[in-house]
């Protein structure tokens, strides 16, 4: 059990898993809940540090916290599995306080599949409600373009994808930028309407016809070679 552990906590922080040292707030769980959910599903290690020190859970209310994130504040809600496991840690580094130091630690780990209603979203506690993608061991909010392609993708009718006037001088845009654009250039450079430019974007990422990253904190597009 703990060798199990130790050995996802030896792969540290990535596309598919996140440390989770203290449960303070079910909202912002949330976030990493729906960016899981969005992008390749993944794992939550709750009561790991950053430093990967098995420090533990602290309370039942942690736990109840962590519900409340896939259940209350995430919609629609999300799939998610609990696994609790009460392992002993290594010593703690130097420096650590004598409430970290000796007796068994409770760790959860919170798995959450990929979604296939997506997008998730994560509410806050007035309501409003936001898609995150998670991209290395970032939780990124989606673009306008992510929103579009997943609601394409629950469509029963599909997406069509046409080339007419307004995908050529969407096209001429991007070609114009080959080394890619944000949304608001491409707009700019199309003179085409936000909206448009949007559903356009997103049916040429679903045919491979484009691509998008993330570049400087920003999603940029680019047609595909």
């Amino acid at each position: 059990m703990k060798k199990y552990l130790l050995s996802l906590i030896s792969e540290g922080e990535h596309q598919q898993q996140d440390f989770k040292y203290r449960v303070e707030d079910a909202v912002k769980l949330a976030r990493s809940v729906s960016a899981f959910a969005n992008t390749d599903g993944g794992r939550l290690l709750i009561g790991v540090r950053d430093d990967g020190y098995l420090a533990g859970v602290r309370s039942e209310e942690e736990i109840y916290m962590m519900h409340q994130a896939a259940y209350r504040y995430c919609r629609p809600e999300a799939s998610i599995k609990f696994d609790t496991y009460h392992v002993t840690p290594a010593p703690p580094p130097l420096g650590n306080p004598p409430s970290e130091r000796g007796g068994l630690r409770t760790i959860v780990v919170a798995t959450v599949p990929r979604s296939d209603n997506r997008p998730v979203c994560a509410l806050d506690d007035e309501g409003h409600q936001r898609a995150y993608i998670r991209i290395n061991d970032e939780n990124i909010v989606a673009s306008p373009v992510h929103l579009r392609l997943w609601r394409d993708e629950q469509s029963p009718r599909g997406a069509a994808f046409t080339y007419g006037e307004a995908e050529q001088r969407l096209i001429a845009a991007m070609q114009h930028i080959p080394s890619g654009a944000t949304l608001s250039q491409i707009v700019i450079r199309s003179r085409l309407p936000r909206q448009r430019v949007i559903i356009l974007l997103a049916r040429l990422i679903r045919y491979n016809l484009a691509f998008w990253q993330l570049r400087d904190h920003q999603f940029i597009f680019a047609l595909a070679q």
